[in-house]
């Protein structure tokens, strides 16, 4: 990667740090304040995916026929990524919503489905390396697939670095 691209993919993964900030303190502050943090992540999210796209259309360097075969792939991909990070970000609210008063039990549970959905996610990037590849040669499908797990890497460690340790 250039160094601009470093900086850029710095920027992307940057945007979720204050978003989840504000998302925990709300939280924690006012749960009848529920639709505004939704609001508030749903929109912290859109600004990342786009500035992944962004990213991604930067190192990729397609030619003009390979961008018309890919784009609609990408989003498409990127669609069905995104009903599995609801499951996600749903698990990461309701653990922020319950830090405080947390079960065992409820810890196990939340667990499990944040470990399902990385599978999940794992399994929708090797049901779409054919499909990718079909757009585009085979070294431009690793670079896709390379620059989406480490702009996702970014993004869950920013994620991490936000959240509190579970306390036993």
């Amino acid at each position: 990667m250039t160094r601009m691209t470093v900086l850029t993919t710095l920027l992307a993964a940057s945007l979720v740090l204050p978003g989840l900030s504000t998302v925990r303190a709300q939280t924690q502050a006012n749960a009848s304040s529920q639709n505004s943090v939704d609001q508030d992540v749903d929109l912290l999210r859109k600004d990342v995916r786009s500035q992944k796209k962004q990213i991604i259309a930067a190192n990729l360097k397609l030619t003009d026929a390979e961008a018309e075969k890919f784009w609609p792939v990408y989003d498409q991909y990127t669609a069905d990524l995104v009903k599995i990070n609801d499951a996600k970000y749903g698990a990461i609210k309701e653990y922020v919503q319950n830090y405080d008063t947390m079960t065992d039990d409820r810890a196990i549970a939340l667990t499990k489905q944040l470990l399902a959905v990385d599978e999940q996610a794992a399994e929708l990037r090797l049901k779409y390396v054919p499909i990718v590849n079909k757009v585009l040669p085979g070294k431009k499908t690793a670079l896709f697939f390379q620059l989406d797990r480490r702009l996702v890497m970014l993004i869950d460690i920013q994620l991490a670095t936000q959240l509190p340790m579970v306390q036993p």
